[in-house]
């Protein structure tokens, strides 16, 4: 199987800390794509939206995950935003095999409290915020292949889990 493993779901679920345990222990490329499109602007992502916008950000969000799809056997770790996306989130279930990490919004916020990077929380009610992007993103989150739950379980296990799921669909093929 050719296929690229693609991380989904909220800021601060541990998408690029789980995704280069993933590289490293299927022997694959890591791609961030937060981090490349950081490195493409010379900018972070509150910068960014800043000086020029949500709208260009999505923009540039598309193009590099679209760009980083079109490679094969990567590991990549997808903005929280990006699944959202109609034409990343087609060419991932076309030609990846996606995972949810799902986590509670109480655990989130918690590890998201302190962040100053992460513009779409920069609110007075960091709480009602991140309930409200859950609930506006689950849904689409749920399309991808596997929903993976990392309530009280440790990166290791989760990280064990997902090559386990990923080596049986690889032996299927």
């Amino acid at each position: 199987m050719k296929k690229n493993l693609v991380l989904t779901g909220m800021m601060g679920v541990g998408k690029t800390a789980i995704g280069k345990s993933l590289s490293d222990r299927l022997k694959m490329k890591f791609f961030d794509i937060d981090r490349l499109i950081e490195d493409r602007e010379k900018k972070t992502i509150v910068e960014i939206f800043d000086v020029k916008g949500e709208k260009y950000f999505r923009e540039l969000e598309r193009e590099i995950s679209l760009n980083i799809l079109s490679d094969f056997q990567s590991v990549i770790a997808l903005g929280g935003g990006s699944f959202e996306n109609t034409a990343i989130r087609k060419k991932i279930l076309k030609t990846s095999l996606s995972f949810w990490l799902d986590l509670k919004t109480e655990s989130l916020i918690m590890r998201l409290k302190n962040s100053k990077k992460r513009p779409l929380l920069n609110k007075k009610s960091l709480h009602k915020t991140i309930n409200e992007i859950y609930q506006k993103r689950k849904s689409i989150y749920n399309q991808a292949n596997y929903k993976v739950n990392c309530n009280n379980t440790s990166k290791q296990s989760i990280v064990k889990k997902i090559v386990k799921i990923y080596e049986i669909e690889r032996n299927k093929s």
